[in-house]
C-alpha cells in the first residue's frame, strides 16, 4: 500500500500562509492530508465519562451510554451487536484477539517480532522507539475482519497501532497469518509510518472514529495525552448524539414537555426515508425520489468518519453541519483519478457525493441497515429496490451471463481497490465504466479491470457497439481536472468551465476553484470571487484558500463576507486568509468579525496541537500577524514534535528569511538535510537562499540537486535553468528546458521560458 494512503481521514489541516510562491507549493504538495486506518482495539483505560449529577438539562445534552437504549430499540441493537461498529475497539483478551500468540514469529526488514503469551497479557516483541527489540504488552484489538490490528501503549499516553497485524481471512482465502502493511516498503524506526511514529498514533488518527464521546485531551506543556472516551466502540449515541433529552423525553419525566417535538431530544434524528418512496419516471425511465431529499444529517454524520478530510475542531455530535468540525478534501491527485474513481483511501463520501445517486436523493441506509451495517439485500437486489429488474437485471444490459462476472452491478458501478493489502473497498461513486477515458487519460476502467487481457479502446468499441453509442454518464470533469494535472493549454478555459457548470458535483467544482490558483487573471478571479458565495461551503472554503495570493485590499474585499459564514470551518479558513491585515485599520463591524473568526482559527489549530502541521499554521499565521517571537516558537515547537516534519524546516526558514535572519535560515536548512537529504524543496530552499546571499556557484549546485531529486517539478527546472541564464550558462539552461518540457508536456512557463531563453541567444 502507498504512504501515507491509511485508513484514518486527516486531523490536520496543515497550510503556509504568505509565504512565497515556492513555499506555498511546496506546502500544498508535502502537507498533504495524511491519513491512517487502523481497523477495530483498547488501552490505557480511560474513565467512562460520567453522567452529571445535575438535572437534565435541555441545552447541555449528555451521554448516557447504550444500555439505556435496550429496553426501547431491542431490535437496532441486536442488529449492531457483533457489527463493526460493536467491534470497532476492544480489551484485548482470550475473547477479542484473533491472532496467533503461540509464539508465532513474523521476519520484516531484518527484524523478528514474535508473538506470545505472558503471565497475563498477550505480548510482543518488536522493534521500539530506538529501533531495538523490546517487550509489549497487546492492550486492545482495532478492527475484526477482513484484518486485525493491536494498540500497544508508549509513555506520553500515547497509543500506537502496530504495522504486523492478523489476516482474519479464512485459510483458502490467504487468510490465518501475520502480515506488514508496508510489505513493499523498509521501515525503520526512523519512518513516521513505524508503528512508533506520529502516523501510527491512536490518539490522533483513530480515536475519534473508533469509540464514542472520545476527549483527546493533549497536554501541549508535557507533550502528552490523556484520552477518554465513554463506549469503547462505536456505539449508539456515536452516531446519535448524547441522548440524555432523549431519555427524559421517552420516561416523561420533569421538564420532558420542553423536549422539541420533532427531535424527540435528539441532536440527530435520522428521519429522512420516513415516507418516502421511489418511483420510476415515465419521462426518463428513472427511478425518482418522493418527496425530495432536502435534508442530509444522516450523510453528514456518516461523513463525520467515512471520509477523507482534515478535522479542524472537536466534533461534539450536537447536530453540527459536517463543515462545523472538518474539511473534506478534493478530488486531487493520489486520492483521486482525474474522473474521481479512487486511487488513494478515501472512504466513500468524497465518491458518493460525486454520483447521480447523490444528486437523486439517495441517503447511505437505503443502502445500508444503518445498525447492523449490511446491505439491505442480497446481490443486485439492493439496487433492484429502486431500479426494474427487467431493465437493468438483464443481459439486454449488462451483457454478461446471469449470475456469472459482470452480471453484478457493483461489477460495472462500484469496482473495488484492495488497501491495508487484503481488504478491497468499492468505489461509492456509481459510475459508467469509460473505458475511452482510459484511453485519453490513463484512467481506470471496470471494463478492462477485469478484461485485462485486452485494450481500453477494445472495450470502447465493444460499449458502442453494445448501446449504439459512446457512454457518457454523470461525471463531467475527467477532462478539465485532467488538463489541470496535465497543465495542458486549455486547462484554465476548461476550469472555468466546470466551475460554472452547477450541475456538476461540488467537490468537483471546488477541485476546479482551487486548480484555478495556478491560472490566476481577471476572467478567472472573477470565476473564483462568484464561487465565494457559492451554495456548497466545500467550494465556498476552497475558493477562499485559492484568493490568498491576491493583495491585502483586494483580498479583504472579497474575502470579508466569509468570516460570517454559516460554517465553522469556512470562517476559519477566512481568518486565516486575512490573518495579515490590521484590526486597527477596520471599521468596528469588520473589526469584531475578524477577531472572532481568528479565535476560531486559532482554536482549530490548538485542537491539533499534537501534531507539527498545526504549529507551522500557528507559525505562519503570527507572522503574518506581525508577532515574530510566538512565530519563531510555534515553527521551533513543529520541529520539536517531529524533527523531520520538512514543512517545519521550510516554513522556518522562510521566516528567518523575511527577518532577514538568513544566516539562522541556512542552519535550518543544513539541519533539515542531515535528516532528509534525499529532499528536494530543501536543495531548491537552500539554492534560493545561496542566491540571496550572492554564492551563485553553490547555489547552482543546490538547485540542480533539487531539479534532479524531482525532475517532474516544474517550478524547480524554470528556477534552475533560470539561474543558470544569470549565470552565462544559456546553452545549459536551454537544455535543462527541453528536458523538462519532454517529460511534462504542456507546461506554458517552461515553453514561454525556452521562447526568452532562445531570444537572448
Amino acid at each position: 500500500m502507498a504512504r501515507n494512503k491509511q485508513h484514518k481521514p486527516p486531523a490536520s489541516h496543515a497550510r503556509s500562509l504568505r509565504t512565497n510562491a515556492l513555499i506555498s507549493a511546496i506546502l500544498v504538495t508535502v502537507m498533504a492530508i495524511v491519513a491512517t486506518w487502523f481497523l477495530l482495539s483498547e488501552n490505557q483505560a480511560p474513565e467512562p465519562t460520567p453522567a452529571p449529577d445535575a438535572a437534565p438539562s435541555l441545552t447541555t445534552p449528555y451521554f448516557v451510554g447504550r444500555d439505556t437504549c435496550t429496553g426501547c430499540h431491542a431490535t437496532e441493537v441486536e442488529n449492531w451487536t457483533q457489527s463493526h461498529h460493536d467491534l470497532a475497539m476492544q480489551p484485548a483478551n482470550e475473547n477479542t484477539v484473533l491472532g496467533d500468540f503461540s509464539g508465532a514469529e513474523f521476519h520484516y526488514n531484518g527484524i523478528t517480532s514474535k508473538f506470545y503469551r505472558g503471565a497475563q497479557d498477550f505480548m510482543v516483541e518488536t522493534d521500539g522507539p530506538t529501533g531495538s527489540l523490546q517487550d509489549y504488552p497487546i492492550h486492545y484489538t482495532f478492527g475484526v475482519f477482513p484484518l486485525q490490528q493491536y494498540l500497544v501503549e508508549l509513555p506520553g499516553g500515547r497509543l500506537q497501532a502496530l504495522n504486523i497485524a492478523w489476516d482474519a481471512r479464512p485459510v483458502d482465502q490467504g487468510g490465518q497469518r501475520w502480515f506488514h502493511l508496508y510489505p513493499d516498503e523498509a521501515l525503520t524506526y526512523q519512518d513516521p509510518l513505524h508503528w512508533t511514529g506520529a502516523q501510527q498514533n491512536w490518539n490522533f488518527m483513530c480515536a475519534e472514529c473508533h469509540s464514542t464521546q472520545v476527549e483527546k485531551n493533549y497536554d501541549s506543556a508535557s507533550r502528552s495525552y490523556h484520552t477518554t472516551w465513554s463506549e469503547i466502540d462505536v456505539s449508539c449515541e456515536a452516531c446519535h448524539g448524547p441522548a440524555s433529552n432523549h431519555l427524559l423525553w421517552a420516561k416523561q419525566e420533569p421538564g420532558w414537555q420542553q423536549v422539541d417535538s420533532n427531535s424527540l431530544g435528539l441532536t440527530h434524528r435520522f428521519d429522512e426515508r420516513e415516507g418516502v418512496a421511489w418511483r420510476v419516471s415515465e419521462a426518463t425511465g428513472q427511478p425518482v425520489r418522493h418527496p425530495a431529499r432536502t435534508t442530509e444529517t444522516e450523510i453528514q454524520v456518516c461523513a463525520a468518519c467515512h471520509s477523507r478530510r482534515a478535522q479542524l475542531f472537536e466534533d461534539d455530535r450536537t447536530g453540527q453541519p459536517l463543515m462545523d468540525s472538518f474539511l473534506p478534501s478534493l478530488l486531487t491527485a493520489g486520492d483521486y483519478h482525474a474522473d474521481g474513481q479512487i486511487d488513494g483511501e478515501v472512504y466513500v463520501y468524497g465518491s458518493f457525493i460525486q454520483s447521480k445517486m447523490y444528486q437523486a436523493g439517495v441517503t447511505c441506509s437505503d443502502c445500508h441497515n444503518p445498525h447492523s451495517l449490511e446491505l439491505r439485500a442480497p446481490g443486485n437486489g439492493v439496487c433492484l429496490q429502486c431500479h426494474s429488474a427487467p431493465a437493468y437485471d438483464s443481459t439486454q444490459h449488462h451483457f454478461h451471463s446471469m449470475d456469472g462476472a459482470g452480471s453484478q452491478c457493483v461489477d460495472c458501478h462500484m469496482p473495488a481497490k484492495e488497501f491495508m493489502v487484503v481488504d478491497p473497498r468499492r468505489d461509492h461513486s456509481f459510475r459508467i465504466p469509460r473505458p475511452d477515458q482510459t484511453a485519453a487519460m490513463g484512467t481506470p476502467n471496470a471494463c478492462t479491470g477485469c478484461h485485462n487481457d485486452q485494450t481500453p479502446q477494445w472495450a470502447a468499441d465493444q460499449l458502442v457497439n453494445w448501446y449504439g453509442h459512446p457512454p457518457r454518464g454523470y461525471q463531467q470533469f475527467a477532462g478539465a481536472l485532467n488538463a489541470a494535472r496535465t497543465q495542458a493549454p486549455d486547462a484554465e478555459y476548461q476550469l472555468l468551465a466546470l466551475v460554472r457548470d452547477t450541475q456538476q458535483p461540488a467537490i468537483a467544482r471546488a477541485t476546479a476553484v482551487n486548480a484555478l490558483g495556478n491560472w490566476l487573471n481577471q476572467e478567472s478571479l472573477q470565476a473564483v470571487a462568484q464561487a465565494l458565495s457559492d451554495d456548497s461551503p466545500l467550494v465556498r472554503s476552497s475558493a477562499v484558500q485559492t484568493l490568498q495570493p491576491l493583495p491585502a485590499e483586494q483580498r479583504l474585499q472579497l474575502i470579508r463576507p466569509l468570516l460570517d459564514d454559516p460554517e465553522k470551518v469556512v470562517r476559519a479558513l477566512a481568518a486565516e486568509a486575512l490573518s495579515d491585515i490590521p484590526l486597527s485599520a477596520l471599521p468596528m463591524t469588520d473589526r469584531i468579525a475578524l477577531g472572532n473568526a481568528s479565535e476560531e482559527y486559532l482554536e482549530s489549530q490548538q485542537h491539533n496541537a499534537d501534531t507539527p502541521s498545526a504549529h507551522v499554521n500557528l507559525g505562519s499565521f503570527y507572522a503574518a500577524q506581525g508577532k515574530p517571537s510566538q512565530a519563531e516558537a510555534s515553527f521551533r515547537e513543529a520541529l520539536a514534535l517531529d524533527p523531520g516534519w520538512l514543512p517545519a524546516y521550510i516554513n522556518l526558514a522562510d521566516f528567518y528569511r523575511t527577518q532577514n535572519r538568513d544566516r539562522d535560515g541556512a542552519q535550518v536548512l543544513k539541519e533539515g538535510l542531515s535528516r532528509l537529504p534525499q529532499s528536494a524543496d530543501l536543495h531548491h530552499s537552500m539554492g534560493l537562499l545561496q542566491v540571496r546571499q550572492r554564492d551563485l556557484e553553490s547555489a547552482l549546485e543546490s538547485l540542480e540537486r533539487a531539479e534532479q531529486l524531482a525532475p517532474d517539478n516544474a517550478r524547480y527546472v524554470y528556477v534552475y535553468a533560470v539561474a543558470l541564464h544569470s549565470a552565462g550558462n544559456t546553452a545549459q539552461a536551454l537544455a535543462v528546458v527541453e528536458g523538462g518540457i519532454n517529460r511534462l508536456g504542456n507546461n506554458l512557463s517552461l515553453k514561454e521560458l525556452r521562447r526568452q531563453l532562445e531570444s537572448s541567444r
